[in-house]
């Protein structure tokens, strides 16, 4: 099977810094099918700040609801200027057990987008 382009978002920071942002679902049904996990491959993250002033963000790649030491992924609060946007770009895998977390330091004030490849792992 080919894996689908998705995308998540746009999805308002708040300041609860374990908010689940992303995460892969999984394949259940059928007769005698099985369960087949999903994966994330994220290609593009994009933070929009849309405020006068600067705002900061902090993202963790782990278990559901959990920013431990360890795991950030993006930024521990990285500032993203006055009505401007932050760009990642890569490619990192996100399996069915993992979960994209984060925040931002100030309530609302960035929108969080992004692109990649959905599929079976």
């Amino acid at each position: 099977m080919n894996n689908k382009i998705f995308r998540f978002g746009p999805l308002a920071l708040t300041t609860t810094m374990t908010t689940n942002l992303l995460n892969p679902p999984t394949a259940t049904g059928g007769t005698n099918g099985g369960t087949s996990p999903q994966q994330i491959v994220l290609r593009h993250v994009r933070v929009l700040n849309k405020t006068a002033s600067a705002a900061t963000f902090s993202l963790w790649l782990g278990a559901t609801g959990s920013n431990s030491a360890g795991t950030e992924f993006i930024g521990t609060a990285l500032s993203v200027a006055a009505n401007s946007a932050y760009d990642w770009y890569g490619s990192v895998v996100i399996n069915s057990a993992d979960f994209l977390v984060g925040g931002s330091g100030t309530s609302t004030a960035l929108t969080i987008q992004g692109e990649g490849e959905i599929g079976v792992a």
